[in-house]
C-alpha cells in the first residue's frame, strides 16, 4: 500500500479527474459511486471522506472477492449469468460520478472458466453501460479510475512490490507536491496536438512496425481526445475510428490480462473492418471467444497513440490501465477491439443515437479491450488530396 502523503496526493489527482471528465459541474447532493477492491480501501475512505465534505452523496461498492468471481462464473447458470439485480437500471438513471479503484489479488483466477461464459455475463450488463453512455453525452455523468500496488500486480510485472509502488508515483505525479497542477500542464500540451490531427481530415492511416502493417479510416466527423480525466494514468490520444475502412495486420507485443486470463502475442488480420485472422501465442482460444462475444466484438472501436515525451511509465506493469500509456523508447499505440468512443464525435454528443453510430461506423460492442503494441513505428496520414503527412514517429508526434 501506498504511504498515506501519496493516498491523499492520489485521491487529488482523481477528484479533479473527476470533474475534468464530466461535461457539466457537479452539483450539490449529486451521487459518486465509489468502486473498489478491498486493497484499495484506506484510498476508497479518503475519498469519500472528500466527496461526504464537497457535498455531494457517495455510494460505496467493494469489488467481488476471487471465491466469489469463480463461483459466479463457474457455477452459475445462464439466467444467473444474465441477471440484473433490482434497482440497478434506476441507479445508473441517477448516478453523477464514478471513481473505480483497481487493486486486484489475482489476473488469472478464471482461466479455467469456459469465455463463452464471460462474455455472457458482459452481455447481459451491456444495457446498464448504454444508459451510462448516454448520460456521459448528456453530460450529467463522468468516471475516473486508477490502479494500486498489490502483490500479485508487482508479481505479474515481474518485480517487486516497491519498484511497483514507485512506478505508480512517478507515473501520477504523486511525487510532486501539486499534482494536479503537473495534470493540468500536460492536459494544455496535448490541447495543440488534438487540435492538429482533428485538423488533418485523413482519408486513412498507416501504421507500421516490424510486426504491424494496418490501414485505419478516421471517418467523418472525428476528433481526437485523450488527458480528460477519465483514467489515471492517461497520457494517450485516441480516436474512434469508421471500423469498415480497418484493413492489415495488427500485432500486440504486450501481454494483456483480461478477465481472469492472460494473453500474449495477439495477431490480427482484418479485412473489410472485421478480424478474420485471429491468433495468439498464449491464450489463443480465450481470445477468439472473446472476439465471438457479440457482432461486434471483432471490430475496432480505437486507436491511440503515446508520445513518450509525456509518458513516465517505463516498464511493463501487467495492467492495461498503465501499459496502454507506456512510453519508454518508442512510446506506444494500441487498438481496442469492441465498443467505440461516442466522445470523438466532432458534434454535439446529445444528439449521437443508434442510427447515427451505425451511419457514421462507430462501433457497438459490450468488449471493449486494449491492445498494445511498443515496437518502433511509423504513422502515416494519408489526405484526401493525396497528400502524406508522418503523424508518429520515433515515439512521438510530429507537430
Amino acid at each position: 500500500m501506498l504511504k498515506e502523503t501519496y493516498l491523499e496526493r492520489y485521491a487529488d489527482v482523481l477528484l479533479w479527474a473527476l470533474k475534468t471528465a464530466r461535461r457539466d459541474r457537479f452539483r450539490k447532493r449529486d451521487i459518486v459511486l465509489i468502486q473498489y477492491d478491498r486493497a484499495a480501501l484506506r484510498l476508497a475512505e479518503i475519498l469519500y471522506e472528500r466527496l461526504v465534505g464537497a457535498g455531494l452523496n457517495p455510494v460505496q461498492r467493494v469489488g467481488l472477492s476471487i471465491p466469489m468471481e469463480r463461483a459466479f462464473y463457474g457455477k452459475s447458470g445462464d439466467r444467473q449469468l444474465a441477471f440484473l439485480p433490482p434497482g440497478e437500471r434506476e441507479f445508473c438513471e441517477a448516478v453523477n460520478g464514478r471513481i473505480f479503484l483497481h487493486a486486484p489479488d489475482s489476473l488469472t483466477h478464471l482461466r479455467d472458466i469456459d469465455p463463452a461464459r464471460i462474455g455472457r455475463a458482459l452481455v447481459a450488463r451491456k444495457p446498464l453501460r448504454d444508459i451510462l453512455e448516454r448520460r456521459e453525452q448528456e453530460g450529467a455523468y463522468g468516471w475516473t479510475l486508477c490502479t494500486l500496488p498489490t502483490a500479485e500486480l508487482a508479481a505479474q510485472a515481474r518485480t517487486t512490490q516497491a519498484i511497483y509502488s514507485r512506478q505508480i508515483i512517478r507515473a501520477c505525479y504523486l511525487d510532486r507536491e501539486d499534482p494536479v497542477g503537473q495534470w493540468e500542464q500536460i492536459r494544455r500540451n496535448a490541447a495543440e496536438i488534438k487540435r492538429w490531427l482533428s485538423g488533418l481530415m485523413a482519408a486513412f492511416l498507416h501504421i507500421e512496425s516490424a510486426r504491424c502493417d494496418l490501414r485505419i479510416t478516421p471517418g467523418q466527423k472525428r476528433q481526437w481526445m485523450g488527458i480528460s480525466g477519465h483514467n489515471i494514468p492517461s497520457f494517450e490520444l485516441f480516436t474512434s475510428p469508421d471500423w469498415r475502412g480497418t484493413e492489415g495486420t495488427y500485432y500486440a507485443n504486450l501481454p494483456s490480462y483480461r478477465s481472469g486470463n492472460y494473453v500474449e502475442g495477439v495477431r490480427l488480420r482484418f479485412v473489410k473492418g472485421t478480424a478474420v485472422g485471429i491468433e495468439a501465442e498464449t491464450g489463443s482460444a480465450f481470445v477468439a471467444k472473446q472476439l465471438r462475444m457479440d457482432r461486434g466484438a471483432a471490430r475496432i472501436g480505437e486507436f491511440s497513440l503515446t508520445d513518450r515525451r509525456f509518458s513516465r511509465i517505463d516498464r511493463f506493469m501487467a495492467d492495461t490501465l498503465f501499459d496502454e500509456n507506456f512510453g519508454g523508447r518508442h512510446g506506444n499505440c494500441h487498438i481496442a477491439v469492441g465498443a467505440s468512443y461516442t466522445d470523438t464525435y466532432a458534434g454535439d454528443p446529445a444528439e449521437m443515437d443508434g442510427t447515427l453510430k451505425r451511419r457514421l461506423g462507430f462501433n457497438d460492442s459490450a468488449l471493449h479491450w486494449d491492445l498494445v503494441n511498443t515496437e518502433d513505428k511509423r504513422v502515416t496520414a494519408h489526405l484526401a488530396t493525396g497528400e502524406r503527412v508522418v503523424i508518429y514517429e520515433n515515439g512521438r508526434f510530429c507537430y
